[in-house]
C-alpha cells in the first residue's frame, strides 16, 4: 500500500527532519500511520515523552509486531513501569528476553536487571552477569556500571575493588550517571577529591532528580560530606 511518504525524495525527507520540531513530528507521524516500524517506534517515544503513555504503548506494540527490537524493549519497559498499561513484570521480562536474544544491547541490559533482581523471572545473578557482559561488549555503559557492582559486592564473582573501579571509570566515560557517581566514590576513597568533584558535577548534569537526592543523602553520611555541593548544577 502506498503512502504520502513514497512521493518524497531522500533530500525532501532529510529537509523535513531538519526543519522545525512540528514539521519533524508531522513527518514521523505520517511514517507511523503509513506502517513504517522505525517511525512507529520513534512516534511512540515522542508520545511517551509528552505524557501520552497509553498511545505511546500502542505504537510501540505496532512497531514490535514488525520485529522492531527497540520497540519490543520499550513494550517491556511499559509493562515494567506501568506506562500506559498495568504493571506486569512477567511480560516485561519476556519482552526483554526476546530483545536480548535477538541482539539488542538494551534488551540484554534490561533482561539482566530482571534476572539480578528476580523481577518477573527467577533470580539468577550468574545469568544476569553473563547478559550484562554481552551488553557491555556492545558498548552499553549502564551494563558496565552494573558489572562494577558485581565485583564491588562480590556477587557471583570474588570481590575485586580494582575491577569494580575500572568498570565504574569506563561507565563514567561512557556517560552513565550512576557510573559517574560510583567513579567519584572510588576517586574520593583514593583521596583524589578534585577529580571526584568533577565527576559528581557531570553526574548531576544527566541524573534524574531522584538519583541526585539519593546521592546527596549518601554523601552526607559518607566520610566526605563536603562533596555534596559538587552535585549542584
Amino acid at each position: 500500500m502506498s503512502s504520502p511518504l513514497d512521493s518524497l525524495s531522500p533530500q525532501e525527507v532529510a529537509a523535513r527532519l531538519s526543519a522545525s520540531p512540528e514539521e519533524r513530528a508531522a513527518l514521523i507521524r505520517e511514517g507511523a500511520e503509513a506502517g513504517v516500524a522505525e517511525a512507529q517506534a520513534v512516534y511512540g517515544q515522542m508520545l511517551l515523552d509528552q505524557g501520552s503513555a497509553r498511545e505511546g504503548f500502542g505504537w510501540f506494540n505496532k512497531a514490535a509486531a514488525q520485529g522492531h527490537l527497540m520497540a519490543l524493549n520499550m513494550v517491556g519497559r511499559c509493562y515494567d513501569l506501568g506506562w500506559g498499561t498495568p504493571v506486569d513484570k512477567v511480560r516485561a521480562a519476556e519482552c526483554f528476553r526476546i530483545a536480548a536474544e535477538r541482539g539488542l544491547d538494551w534488551g540484554m541490559y534490561n533482561y539482566a536487571t530482571a534476572l539480578a533482581l528476580g523481577d518477573g523471572v527467577a533470580e539468577d545473578k550468574g545469568a544476569a552477569l553473563a547478559w550484562f557482559e554481552k551488553a557491555a561488549a556492545l558498548g552499553n555503559a549502564k551494563a558496565v556500571n552494573y558489572i562494577g557492582s558485581f565485583h564491588e559486592d562480590g556477587w557471583v564473582v570474588p570481590r575485586d575493588m580494582a575491577k569494580a573501579a575500572e568498570c565504574y571509570a569506563r561507565a563514567a566515560e561512557g556517560g552513565d550517571f550512576r557510573g559517574q557517581f560510583n567513579h567519584a566514590r572510588m576517586l574520593a576513597a583514593d583521596g583524589r577529591m578534585g577529580e571526584a568533584r568533577i565527576w559528581l558535577a557531570r553526574c548531576a548534569e544527566s541524573a534524574t532528580p531522584a538519583f541526585v537526592e539519593k546521592a546527596r543523602r549518601w554523601l552526607r553520611a559518607s566520610p566526605w560530606p563536603e562533596l555534596e555541593e559538587a552535585l549542584s548544577c
